[in-house]
């Protein structure tokens, strides 16, 4: 009888010392996240000279060492140096899966513009450096970690759970959400997507001020505006001049405004966020959600840049070029117009009112193409919000009640673009969940010096963890 409970002891010793090395406590959590955030900040991945491929195998490297067959990983895309990842934690089945996304890709980055390298990993003064630290590396790292951790864990969700980490975000003609869901999409297809590049999470210095889920995006369309002519000697001076037909054109679209937009995902953004502000700010932002909306509102809050673009789709010349010679009449003028559209309205409605705002018949105003990785161009398309679904709001609620309790929780709606307009327009709900909080006044982004807390990124990996359990926990 002794034995026999001396060798019950034994195993169940030896059961608790596996369960414990399968799963990873705080500390090395934390080094896991901060060796894979080193590693992909450290490969170059910018559309120039980098290989979005190498960070996509590098992290199924990580991914297969954490436990995930050969089988739930794919490595695949349209070129060599464009490969995307897509992996799956397998779930019952008892609800559709969530899909989860982010872009390996970077901006380019000089490094005599930086004071660091920018493609090398400085922890110092309680920031991370490096290109991507922001935008968005930080993301990846914090959801390969997180589908190691529940793999290690034996985690069995209610749901398959898909990873994807893509090409081409920032440009380049390889986009892989795209790719995929053209190519693929049984390996991405979802209920609904979280993706880690949307999303305001901000704070002030220590302070956290509030978690903005973006429900919606602005969709970014380049028009042309093109004036033609024979041209000439310049020493006839001709009023019919290419330039300034332009110059005419570009006049007049910098005094119009769109009309007034306002959706489910704004208004709620305005209703919130009078909430956290006083003064007339406050009473206008109550005004602009009313239906309708305050006039009187509308003109004031279109004064800031920010809360106009909220309001209204916008348009701004970006380029300029004309001319082919100092001492001729400028056969040609052409201006880059670019526009972020508001959500569900129509591109070709947007060129029809350009072609109204230009109101002269020397100037063409087109679509610029947009070429997709199969080469062919692809057609610009209305984006759908996405429906603020009760099981996600509540979810994240309860995440952020236990994260920073008393937290403002508001819906947002980005005025740039993401990859959440691909899965938006192929019918899956797509929502900016960024997880970690970025200094309101201090975004680094795209920009010289990129960083983020050090502290912050830690607490975005749990959050993360415990988001992904929320929406997925057996119930």
């Amino acid at each position: 009888m002794q034995a026999v409970k001396r060798w019950a002891l034994l195993f169940c010793a030896v059961v608790s010392c596996s369960s414990a090395g399968s799963a990873q406590g705080p500390e090395q959590t934390k080094q896991l996240a901060r060796d894979i955030f080193k590693q992909l900040i450290e490969i170059n991945t910018t559309d120039s000279v980098g290989n979005v491929t190498t960070a996509a195998e590098a992290m199924a490297t990580r991914l297969r060492d954490g436990g995930f067959a050969e089988s739930d990983i794919h490595v695949a895309g349209p070129k060599e140096r464009k490969k995307n990842l897509v992996v799956r934690l397998h779930g019952t089945g008892k609800r559709k899966p969530i899909l989860f996304i982010g872009h390996l890709d970077v901006v380019e980055a000089r490094r005599e513009d930086w004071t660091t390298d920018p493609f090398e990993f400085i922890e110092k003064g309680g920031y991370f450096y490096g290109r991507g630290t922001e935008d968005m590396k930080e993301g990846d790292a914090i959801l390969v970690t997180n589908f190691i951790r529940l793999k290690k864990e034996g985690y069995v969700p209610d749901r398959d759970v898909i990873l994807a980490l893509t090409a081409d975000e920032e440009g380049g003609t390889s986009n892989g959400v795209d790719w995929l869901l053209k190519e693929h999409r049984d390996w991405i297809d979802a209920e609904y997507c979280i993706n880690l590049d949307g999303g305001e999470f901000e704070k002030d210095k220590d302070k956290r001020l509030l978690a903005g889920i973006q429900a919606s995006e602005k969709v970014y369309v380049d028009f042309q505006f093109e004036s033609l002519n024979p041209g000439g000697h310049s020493s006839i001076p001709s009023p019919d001049n290419a330039i300034y037909h332009l110059a005419g054109a570009l006049a007049r679209l910098q005094s119009f405004s769109f009309p007034v937009k306002i959706n489910e995902i704004t208004r709620n953004y305005f209703e919130r966020n009078a909430a956290l502000t006083t003064g007339q700010v406050a009473a206008d932002l109550k005004a602009v959600a009313h239906q309708p909306p305050d006039n009187a509102a509308v003109q004031r809050l279109s004064a800031n840049p920010y809360f106009n673009s909220l309001l209204h789709t916008t348009c701004v010349a970006t380029m300029l070029s004309g001319g082919h010679a100092p001492n001729a009449l400028p056969q040609s003028a052409r201006a880059n117009v670019n526009c972020r559209i508001f959500p569900g309205e129509d591109p070709q409605d947007v060129l029809h009112t350009l072609e109204r705002v230009a109101n002269d018949p020397k100037v063409k105003v087109s679509i610029v193409a947009q070429i997709g990785p199969d080469g062919k161009v692809t057609p610009v398309v209305a984006v759908p919000p996405s429906p603020l679904l009760p099981e996600l709001v509540q979810a994240t609620e309860k995440t952020l009640s236990v994260a920073w309790p008393g937290l403002p929780y508001v819906t947002t709606m980005s005025t740039g673009a993401t990859d959440g307009k691909y899965t938006r327009i192929a019918g899956i709900p797509t929502y900016g969940i960024s997880c970690m909080f970025f200094q309101r006044n201090d975004s680094r982004a795209h920009g010289k010096d990129e960083r983020v807390g050090v502290q912050d990124f830690y607490d975005g990996v749990e959050f993360n963890y415990k988001l992904i359990k929320e929406l997925s926990a057996p119930r």
